[in-house]
């Protein structure tokens, strides 16, 4: 699955431990399947997830059962394009890495915005 990030080249590794991605494979790829297009690697922060978890999407609550540890401050995550934009409107939008997060972000947000949320322009 060859898919691009924000700068047409290919995507990097957002997160292995936890293991994200809509696939579970580190990275923010997405298909037709993908409804919540998984496709921004963000850095968490307490703002979000619990901004996330009013919304109904508790992302730090350890789930055995999934396999998945429960997220906190500073783990990288593949999140919900859509959760990203609302968490921005209401000034709770973590910041991203640009090479790790799908183009098809870019169909979304301007990248204007999302470059003021990079963590990795340099």
């Amino acid at each position: 699955m060859n898919q691009l990030n924000i700068f047409g080249e290919p995507i990097e590794e957002c997160c292995s431990n936890p293991i994200t991605g809509f696939f579970r494979d580190g990275f923010c790829r997405t298909d037709e399947m993908d409804r919540g297009l998984h496709i921004v690697c963000a850095q968490m922060t307490e703002d979000f997830l619990e901004f996330s978890k009013l919304r109904g999407n508790d992302l730090s609550t350890p789930k055995p059962e999934f396999n998945f540890p429960g997220l906190k401050e500073g783990d990288h995550w593949c999140i919900c394009a859509e959760r990203w934009k609302e968490a921005f409107e209401n000034n709770k939008a973590p910041k991203l890495f640009l090479r790790r997060s799908n183009q098809k972000i870019l169909e979304l947000i301007d990248l204007e915005i999302l470059k003021k949320f990079s963590l990795d322009l340099s």
